[in-house]
């Protein structure tokens, strides 16, 4: 195959291969580690930029002859971590069996084809663990009943949001609102101990964990710009969970009691 014909296609899959690792939730620099390694199979120097939306990659020769350079967009995936394991174990594979570009896009391919966990699944097993964080936080059963029906609600309206394509921040803002207006019955009708805790669990679920602590790893790790941003989304997200919690103070007046 001519070299620019050959940077051209490991170049484009590889553009396919960082975006993805991207938009499932992978730390800056092992996106970089694992894309840098496929390429050096092929005897390529990658560099790349990495932005919130886009990722610029060049891939050029070893003797800096030749190069290639894409732009791409960061795909909408959500967090995924069995294909962030399996996309990471696949760079290992192709630099330990020297795997061709052909059957690196095919093993990709059933990689990013897998069907996700049941939404079923994932709702009850969310709704559990937040009623255990609302027992970590000496609620009682009561409180942690609460937690778990309005956890329930809520990542069921999340979902329901997020499949007809709204705005991840009024999403966040609605769900929030949907579920600590559940959660306030706890103080509204005196049921339980504990209703404070009731209500500051039951927006757990939507806490940004892993964007936050991607953003303080990518600036530690010098990827300042990508840290930032991911930084700078997480927080817009927490003030939209905040925003949605004011609103059912409002509301039921709470505060007041």
């Amino acid at each position: 195959m001519d070299i620019h014909q050959e940077l051209k296609e490991v170049s484009k899959f590889l553009s396919d291969y960082s975006t993805t690792l991207m938009a499932v939730g992978v730390q800056t620099s092992r996106i970089v580690k694992n894309t840098s390694r496929i390429a050096r199979t092929f005897g390529f120097d990658c560099d790349m930029t990495i932005f919130q939306k886009t990722i610029i990659m060049t891939l050029r020769d070893s003797s800096n002859t030749h190069s290639y350079s894409t732009v791409n967009k960061i795909k909408s995936m959500g967090l995924n971590f069995a294909m962030n394991s399996s996309l990471s174990t696949l760079s290992w594979e192709a630099h330990d069996e020297c795997l061709s570009l052909d059957e690196l896009k095919k093993r990709y391919n059933e990689i990013t084809s897998r069907p996700r966990e049941s939404r079923w699944l994932v709702l009850i097993l969310v709704a559990f663990a937040n009623a255990a964080f609302c027992r970590l936080f000496q609620g009682d059963l009561t409180s942690m009943g609460i937690v778990f029906v309005a956890t329930l609600i809520g990542f069921f309206v999340r979902q329901e949001l997020m499949e007809r394509h709204w705005n991840h921040l009024a999403v966040f803002i609605v769900s929030s609102f949907v579920a600590s207006m559940i959660a306030s019955t706890g103080y509204l009708f005196h049921w339980g101990t504990t209703p404070s805790v009731a209500l500051g669990t039951s927006v757990l679920y939507l806490i940004p964990g892993v964007p936050l602590i991607n953003s303080i790893m990518d600036i530690i790790d010098g990827h300042v710009l990508a840290g930032t941003s991911r930084f700078i989304n997480a927080c817009l997200l927490i003030i939209c969970i905040v925003i949605g919690i004011s609103m059912t103070l409002l509301l039921t007046g709470i505060s007041t009691l």
